[in-house]
């Protein structure tokens, strides 16, 4: 077995590019997701070890110490953080010239020659679902015999194999949870809306929506949604609460966990035996009498993504959803005492300056306990991307969809919306959603119950000011 070492590159200071994270960005609000996307192969070859470096804040002379020793290194990538990882890259096979290197990530996955070409430390990068395919090479198989990859031979030709089939049995996979205790810090994590510490874990793979700016399902994942069987899922749990008792809150990942909800019930009564808290992705269509089940049995909060009030938008998006369904949805969310931390992106096909005014009012209406507000960004080898390419509102100049302090830009505009008009609207949103009085008392009232929120409330308050600092600097 080949020496090998998983790494997330150090990047922008507090950047969330990790694999995991939907928006490889820095955040409002300073945040961390897990690197499971790294933690799945890393649990598959024996004599591993996976570096988070930017939650850990660590930086290069430790990792290039390390690598010394090591005969493979993964690298997770993305497309606002490729330029600077293949940096990384670089600095790797001059402290050790026969290290072998391999990227994955969406970036990769569909950019697989022209990351090869502008990344010249590289020699290979993984397409697609990759776990098996790391774990092939890490057992020292030749690159000819791997299938997913596209590398680079001895005459500097690109070759690109056949693909590798998707993995349809995920209780073959072993627990990631195994890794986070090896090699990871969990108090490193943190998610504004989670309690903390919490774990990430993903139950499935893919989902069944086909929303065009959707990043993991039209890259990596799939729209199939592969599943974990409950009991699967209830002993990496059980597993967990051995090998962190601190943790607070467990969070699944699955790109939409009520994608099925027979299933999502099956798994919620596992875990209500277990008395744990826990929250996940959902669609703002789950049915009251599952969102009953889910909440009976530990459920704390739901990552919802929203999007758009206007149906228009939802339409060419492919959303899927309905605006009248999101709401009965989120009612009966409050009235279950159920927490929504809502997402909302600005700028996507359809927005003009009235339908942002529109998202803002139903946002205020629908009211979740907490909201994030993204741009629109079109990520290669999603059908937002080539839609924008196509019809010229992506500004190619802006297209790595972050500045140099890895704050989020507007790449996208319309012949009636500037780049400048979506930016501002970030802003604008949040202050009018949260400087509401009855938001406003809310908050307040949360941090009058309790001194350890009172202290998290402050410190997000800081970050945020921070944050909107840095984007008006750009």
């Amino acid at each position: 077995m080949m020496r090998t070492l998983f790494l997330q590159p150090p990047s922008f200071d507090g950047f969330d590019g990790g694999a995991g994270s939907r928006y490889q960005a820095k955040r409002e609000i300073k945040s961390f997701w897990y690197p499971t996307w790294l933690a799945q192969p890393a649990a598959m070859v024996e004599g591993s070890r996976l570096i988070d470096a930017p939650p850990a804040r660590m930086g290069m002379d430790p990792i290039l110490e390390d690598v010394k020793n090591r005969d493979l290194v993964i690298l997770h990538t993305s497309t606002p953080s490729f330029a600077k990882d293949v940096q990384v890259a670089q600095m790797l096979k001059d402290a050790n010239p026969n290290i072998k290197i391999g990227m994955v990530g969406a970036k990769v996955a569909v950019q697989p020659e022209e990351s090869l070409l502008k990344g010249a430390p590289i020699d290979f990068v993984a397409r697609n679902e990759f776990d098996f395919t790391i774990k092939e090479i890490a057992e020292g198989r030749d690159f000819k015999d791997v299938d997913g990859i596209t590398w680079r031979n001895k005459d500097g030709v690109l070759v690109a194999n056949r693909d590798r089939a998707m993995i349809e049995d995920m209780d073959s996979l072993p627990f990631v949870t195994e890794v986070y205790k090896r090699d990871l810090r969990i108090e490193d994590y943190f998610i504004g809306y989670l309690m903390h510490p919490y774990i990430s874990i993903y139950t499935g793979r893919g989902c069944k929506s086909r929303c065009t700016f959707c990043l993991w399902p039209q890259t990596v994942g799939g729209h199939r949604y592969r599943t974990r069987s409950p009991q699967h899922v209830a002993a990496e749990i059980r597993l967990a609460q051995q090998y962190f008792p601190q943790v607070k809150e467990f969070f699944f990942d699955d790109d939409t966990f009520t994608d099925d909800l027979p299933r999502a019930e099956a798994i919620a009564r596992e875990l209500g035996k277990l008395g744990v808290t826990w929250s996940c992705n959902a669609k703002a269509n789950v049915p009251r009498e599952t969102l009953k089940v889910l909440r009976d049995n530990g459920l704390r909060l739901l990552l919802v993504g929203y999007e758009s009030g206007n149906q228009q938008i939802l339409h060419n998006i492919k959303k899927g959803m309905l605006v009248d369904v999101a709401r009965e949805f989120t009612k009966n969310c409050h009235e279950l005492g159920i927490k929504i931390h809502g997402t909302f992106i600005l700028g996507l096909p359809g927005e003009t300056k009235e339908t942002i005014q529109e998202t803002i009012n139903f946002a205020k209406e629908i009211n979740p306990h907490t909201l994030q507000v993204s741009l629109a960004a079109p990520y290669p080898g999603t059908a937002l991307h080539k839609q924008a390419t196509e019809n010229g509102w992506l500004d190619e100049s802006n297209a790595e969809l972050i500045d140099e302090n890895g704050v989020q830009m507007a790449p996208l505009h319309y012949p009636h919306l500037s780049h400048t008009e979506i930016f501002n609207s970030v802003e604008e949103f949040y202050k009018k959603f949260y400087f509401r009085a009855p938001k406003i008392a809310s908050i307040v009232g949360e941090m009058v119950r309790s001194p350890q929120m009172m202290k998290r409330r402050l410190r997000e308050g800081v970050e945020f000011f921070h944050f909107l600092r840095d984007r008006n600097a750009a």
